[in-house]
């Protein structure tokens, strides 16, 4: 075997085992993911603790710190694996891909109706979750903060495009707008219509797509 001929076969062995280390690090990412949504799910936000995800998830305590930086960065990570919907392309890119093939804001808006069937039965838990542990946990209050703030940022996003693409009845302003697609993009709208009164998600999504245009448009 020549030099050249050993050194090609260790640069494809250290790259063989650094694809091997990302796909178990991949790997041990979703299980513990998942391990703390049963968990949250079962026991609640304040109840769960980091040992009982790491033990689910057969992992160290000191993994999930490395990774998430706690129960709050676990949540995040929860929320942003929900948010991608279903498939391959995530629902957030199919969004921002419906503005550039889509001119009539009806349209748009009825899918953001479907995405939102899709979405919400996904994210809605968790976030409700965080909702009630934020009563008396303050962990939990500055976590359901940032994520209405995250949610209203790309409520305020949504309405940006519609008011520069000129879809907005007079007198609506972008802050108004943003509020109106905040309010019924929220988890506790969810509640009510679906877990709450047992409407499909379906039906749901139609629901806040008319009503997001009757108050828009």
């Amino acid at each position: 075997m020549t030099m050249d001929s050993h050194a090609t076969d260790v640069k494809q062995k250290r790259s063989y085992d650094a694809s091997r280390r990302r796909a178990q690090a991949h790997r041990n990412h979703a299980r513990i993911v998942q391990s703390a949504e049963r968990l949250f799910a079962r026991d609640g936000y304040a109840a769960t603790t980091v040992a009982a995800i790491a033990a689910e998830a057969e992992v160290s305590v000191d993994t999930i710190y490395k990774s998430f930086g706690g129960k709050a960065g676990l949540v995040r990570a929860i929320r942003t694996r929900a948010l991608e919907g279903e498939g391959p392309v995530s629902a957030e890119r199919r969004s921002d891909e419906l503005h550039q093939r889509e001119s009539d804001p009806r349209a748009i808006i009825q899918a953001w109706g479907a995405l939102s069937a899709e979405v919400a039965p996904r994210v809605s838990p968790i976030l409700l979750l965080v909702r009630d542990a934020a009563a008396a946990d303050p962990e939990g209050r500055l976590l359901l903060e940032e994520m209405d703030a995250d949610r209203l940022r790309r409520m305020t996003r949504n309405a940006r495009r519609l008011r520069d693409a000129g879809h907005l009845r007079a007198g609506i302003t972008l802050a108004y707008a943003a509020d109106i697609l905040w309010s019924f993009s929220s988890p506790e709208l969810y509640e009510l219509l679906v877990l709450r009164r047992g409407w499909t998600p379906a039906r749901y999504g139609r629901f806040i797509a008319d009503a997001m245009i009757q108050a828009l448009l």
